[in-house]
């Protein structure tokens, strides 16, 4: 973690392709990582999983935490962690989907609800904590530096709380194998990645692996694995396979010294992910003319990939090349024009480019696109700054409120609230200023009952 620490320091902050590095501030703390290319093949492996158990679906609720352990958990509320270390140690789509289904397991066999109080208070925490960690992007002035520390010294809790019985592991296996064969996926990655959890345990009184010690494993569940493996037609591949390989190769580049990614990922592998993954360990090691050369290779080969653009753009920018970098953020959201996280590094890159009035507002749509989709975010912080260009008083202190409010300093975002009210805003302004002072006033109120005495 000091290593990862030093080198973000030097590359101010080590944002790469939307890769938000979550920090913690604690030898035993979770971090989590944003990757909208992860998280969209995650959302992508989860979909059909829940849609088979009935579980209601949230992209926004799968967390990629920063551990190289194997580990994967849920909490209340249907939010699913899985570990960096999971995704990098799993040889196919098909051994994650055995992971995602068994944790689905965990939740229609209701075994959450024993935790139900401890788990509401790990993710109050972990949220507020997401949330906090825009006030650290605030002081760098970047939208992507989005760094907190996710629920501190609470991973002993989470381990504690998420201590599941042989009897409800057993039951979560059985629910994993019937959610797999809905959607024509085969046990055989759920065995597999099993056995390698076992495997990893380490024995004479060393500590084993998390996962083994909050999901125990006995002979008799993979006993149980083995039979429903013989026993199943599914797919032993998922559909997803070439994407699940890119970012592989992309974590392990990204959380490993460049070194490491050389041996992984040789020049001799000419492979996509292979070429990917050298890309990054290039930028990390400073040979900034290969990187982009070697990123280039990848656009001509793939012009229609937007993680691609997405990744030239950051580089551009890290290394003070701003209107190209603008370019290919453009490129990225033509692609995908959904994309909040590419509309947020866009915003960026045009931020440090002395915007003119038109592009001004073009910033501020786009911010305020975001926001409708994701109201909990840093956002707000960018879409103040934007509005201080356009000298609107009114918006610049609203939004700036708004964020306050995220970062639950309720007395600064009342003051900016009632400072936007003095500031002659429009009517559909007003309102929004007249919500938020409703929230304060509320939020206030909840304090007082919660801290009578305070």
């Amino acid at each position: 973690m000091e290593k990862i620490n030093q080198w973000l320091k030097r590359y101010f902050l080590f944002v790469l392709t939307g890769l938000f590095l979550v920090i913690a501030s604690s030898a035993h703390a979770i971090s989590l990582i944003s990757d909208e290319e992860t998280e969209n093949f995650l959302h992508a492996t989860l979909r059909p999983i829940f849609k088979a158990s009935g579980t209601s679906f949230n992209p926004r609720h799968i967390y990629i935490v920063n551990d190289k352990s194997l580990n994967a958990f849920v909490i209340d509320g249907n939010s699913m962690f899985v570990t960096v270390g999971t995704l990098i140690a799993a040889d196919s789509q098909n051994e994650i989907s055995g992971v995602l289904a068994h944790e689905t397991g965990h939740i229609q066999g209701g075994h959450i609800l024993r935790h139900k109080i401890q788990a509401q208070e790990v993710q109050r925490v972990a949220l507020a904590s997401m949330l906090l960690g825009g006030a650290a992007g605030l002081a760098a002035g970047r939208a992507d530096v989005s760094i907190a520390a996710i629920l501190g010294s609470q991973g002993t809790a989470i381990n504690s709380m998420l201590s599941y019985q042989i009897s409800e592991e057993r039951s979560a296996d059985e629910a994993a194998v019937k959610l797999l064969k809905k959607i024509n996926q085969s046990p055989v990655g759920m065995l597999n990645f099993m056995k390698k959890i076992q495997k990893q345990n380490l024995v004479q009184g060393i500590e084993e692996t998390s996962y083994f010690r909050t999901h125990p494993i006995t002979a008799e569940r993979i006993s149980f694995l083995e039979k429903a493996t013989k026993e199943s037609n599914g797919a032993k591949f998922g559909p997803q396979e070439k994407e699940f390989s890119r970012i592989k190769a992309k974590i392990f580049a990204y959380i490993e010294k460049p070194e490491q990614t050389f041996i992984k990922y040789p020049p001799s592998d000419t492979s996509i992910e292979a070429q990917y993954a050298r890309t990054i360990a290039y930028f990390k090691d400073n040979r900034i003319e290969t990187a982009l050369n070697n990123i280039e290779k990848l656009v001509q080969a793939e012009p229609n990939n937007p993680y691609f653009y997405e990744l030239k753009g950051q580089m551009l920018l890290e290394t003070g090349k701003i209107k190209p970098a603008v370019s290919n953020y453009r490129k990225a959201l033509d692609i995908s024009p959904h994309s909040s996280l590419f509309k947020l590094n866009l915003v960026q890159a045009m931020l440090e480019d002395s915007p003119n009035a038109r592009e001004q507002q073009q910033i501020v749509d786009m911010l305020n696109q975001v926001l409708i989709y994701n109201p909990q975010s840093e956002a707000w912080i960018l879409l103040s700054r934007a509005y201080g260009l356009q000298q609107n008083a009114s918006g610049y202190n609203y939004a700036a409120a708004e964020y306050s409010f995220l970062i639950k300093d309720f007395t600064l975002a009342k003051k900016q609230a009632e400072q936007a009210l003095k500031s002659n805003p429009s009517p559909a302004l007003k309102l929004k200023l007249d919500d938020l002072l409703s929230r304060i006033k509320e939020q206030e109120k909840e304090d007082i009952r919660n801290n009578p005495y305070h």
